[in-house]
């Protein structure tokens, strides 16, 4: 998947000191998560219904 045009957002709770931060795109009928840190790295695609069950898996944590 091309994600060249995609359009990254740091994760709220990401601070500006660096630290463990991931960035997330909405991308169409999918969801791109990748590590800010590494912007040219490997990203994880999963559809919209799995990225929400892995948010409230997160914040159940």
């Amino acid at each position: 998947m091309d994600l060249s045009k995609a359009v990254w957002r740091k994760a709220s709770r990401s601070t500006s000191n660096g630290g463990d931060c991931i960035e997330v795109a909405s991308v169409p009928r999918t969801i791109a998560i990748r590590d800010s840190k590494d912007p040219e790295g490997p990203s994880i695609i999963i559809n919209h219904n799995d990225f929400r069950h892995l948010i409230k898996t997160i914040k159940n944590a």
